[in-house]
């Protein structure tokens, strides 16, 4: 663009001015503020993107930790009501079975366990067609899928009315301690989980109380130390084995117990028949007492309740946690058994050895219990929630 300037006609001089460079200035100034506008508008859009972006993450990092606080609140809350309900049905039934077996003398632990045996069938059958509880059918490999638990269940149900017949409640508790011990060293062994040192001093002081215990029993019997020292074996494989079952097979808690129960029917009812404890209970004078009847049936139907809740335990926790409150509730247990049956004898050795594990116990619980929100460390068996002691 140019601006012209001059005189007349005559032409002579002009002055000519051109303002296209000027204009071209002005017009790369304007579009470099419109570039850096825009640029800088960019930058606050990817920094604002940025900002919401982490405090989506945030909130996405504080949700996952309070969805876990819940989760191990809620394993917490199902651990210590399994460990509860096992604790109190082991109770309930030990005092049961001593005031049907010694103060009524009822002449056969072995038919009681008969009786315990049909109660879980009755009583888990009626529970399936009633569609309360469920677990698979019976199949040719049912038996080989659980074995050898109905074997160990069995016997160790037979063992343990055996001992509880034959020694007094104080001495019983103090020598089932001795399975804590065989539980710590199968779970090391099959499940690969070491107990801490804590754990380990607890149940090494049990086992001290026990023996100290046991050296000055004035009602030493034999046969009682046999049967409950089969139990002590026979109870830490159960715990065990159901916790691999339970995580490896699709059969469920439910169908442990049924099959456990169902398989041994036979097994229990001839060994009744052989030994002439089917005759003996038949012939039992008592049948005619409600009270007798009703303990006797009471009996029964807890022997089921105890299953339930062993398999629920050992589930949510770990064969030994199962083991220890198992023998934690034989602190009720011991010292009431000192009134129950009347066939304890005291000593000032046997009480303080009895006191010693009863402490011991208690040590025990207090260390599984303390961590409320501890993490699962057991990471050998993917479909349990069991905690690792």
């Amino acid at each position: 663009m140019s601006v012209s300037r001059g005189g007349g006609n005559n032409g002579n001089s002009s002055t000519s001015l051109d303002l296209a460079p000027l204009l071209d200035a002005g017009g790369k100034d304007s579009d470099d503020s419109d570039n850096d506008s825009k640029s800088n508008g960019a930058l606050l859009n990817v920094v604002a993107s940025g900002g919401s972006k982490d405090l989506r993450n945030s909130h996405r990092d504080r949700e996952r930790d309070r969805e876990r606080e819940e989760a191990d609140a809620a394993i917490f809350f199902k651990k210590v009501v399994s460990a509860l309900f096992y604790g109190v049905s082991s109770f309930m039934i030990t005092v049961v079975n001593k005031t049907v077996l010694t103060s009524y003398k009822f002449p056969s632990f072995l038919f009681l366990s008969l009786g315990q045996l049909t109660a879980s069938i009755v009583v888990l059958s009626a529970g399936k067609k009633l569609k309360l509880v469920s677990y698979p059918p019976l199949q040719r490999n049912t038996f080989a899928k659980i074995f050898p638990l109905p074997l160990i269940f069995g016997f160790n149900m037979i063992f343990g009315l055996g001992g509880t017949k034959a020694l007094s409640l104080p001495m019983f508790a103090a020598l089932r301690r001795f399975s804590i011990l065989m539980t710590m060293l199968l779970e090391l062994k099959i499940l690969g989980v070491r107990p801490t040192t804590a754990v380990q001093i607890s149940v090494y002081a049990m086992i001290g109380g026990a023996l100290i215990a046991a050296s000055d029993d004035l009602s030493f019997n034999m046969h009682g130390y046999t049967y409950v020292m089969i139990t002590n074996a026979l109870t830490a494989s159960n715990g065990v084995f159901v916790k691999k079952k339970l995580d490896t097979s699709e059969i469920g808690k439910y169908g442990l117990m049924f099959y456990n129960s169902l398989f041994m029917f036979l097994p229990a009812l001839m060994l009744n028949y052989v030994t002439g404890d089917l005759a003996s209970a038949i012939a039992f004078e008592s049948w005619n007492d409600p009270q007798f009847v009703v303990q006797f049936l009471l009996s029964c139907i807890m022997g089921f309740i105890l299953s339930y809740s062993t398999i629920l335990c050992t589930q949510f926790n770990s064969a030994l946690t199962t083991t220890i409150v198992g023998c934690l509730k034989n602190i009720c247990v011991t010292y009431l058994g000192m009134f129950i049956g009347g066939d304890y004898v005291f000593s000032w050795l046997n009480c303080i050895g009895i006191n010693i594990s009863v402490l011991a116990s208690l040590l025990y619980t207090y260390v599984t219990f303390r961590r409320k929100q501890a993490p699962d460390k057991q990471t050998n068996l993917p479909s349990s929630r069991g905690e690792n002691v």
